[in-house]
């Protein structure tokens, strides 16, 4: 496509295939960052699930724990 602009020629349809060329890029550079942000979410909610885990297995040892002192 480039070899065309130089010489001067430049059809209207080279021209739309070109513009459409650079939208897909756009898109598909659109597609990337959105799929970075949510994997960025994904492991913060990784994250956030696994220390609701640990949680609830902290809780659930310190009760048997007392169950135990208490006997």
């Amino acid at each position: 496509m480039d070899d065309l602009r130089e010489t001067g020629f430049a059809c209207a349809p080279g021209l739309r295939i070109e513009a459409h060329e650079r939208l897909v890029a756009l898109q598909f550079a659109q597609v990337a960052a959105t799929l970075e942000r949510i994997e960025a979410v994904m492991e913060r909610l990784e994250r956030r699930l696994w220390i609701a885990v640990y949680g609830v297995v902290a809780a659930i040892g310190a009760q048997a724990a007392q169950q135990i002192v208490g006997m």
